[in-house]
């Protein structure tokens, strides 16, 4: 797990390889990524965008940007979460991932939020740093 807290908002990271979606010998490698979002503050926040870098073990660099997270944009009160999962496709069996959320305050603040590095990496291989 994978864990960042920037203003009070915290978002934890777990990425897992989807064996049944990969094809090693045809270069294709998926993975999932869960995120939980909680606000740890004392005020409202809506999550606006999204912004990723996904850097694949080639050193290829592709960025994400786009409103909400799967569709939608959450409004977070003081204790509450919200999770979702989405996925990574790379041609390399290995690659990293971070970003950022725009979120907002009820009284129109636009603020970023680190996403945490996380590392995509292969079942039983050693890590690596990418």
């Amino acid at each position: 797990m994978y864990r960042a807290v920037t203003r009070s908002i915290q978002v934890t990271v777990e990425p897992s390889f989807i064996e049944d979606e990969s094809s090693p010998g045809d270069g294709r490698y998926v993975w999932a990524y869960h995120i939980e979002i909680v606000n740890l503050g004392l005020e409202s926040v809506q999550l606006r965008s999204r912004f990723w870098r996904i850097t694949d073990a080639a050193g290829r660099t592709e960025e994400v940007r786009g409103r909400g997270v799967v569709g939608k944009e959450p409004t977070l009160k003081p204790g509450e979460s919200f999770e979702y999962t989405s996925g990574c496709p790379l041609t390399t069996p290995s690659g990293i991932m971070v970003g950022t959320y725009q979120m907002q305050t009820d009284g129109g603040e636009m603020f970023v939020v680190e996403i945490p590095a996380f590392s995509l990496d292969l079942p039983n291989q050693v890590r690596i740093v990418h």
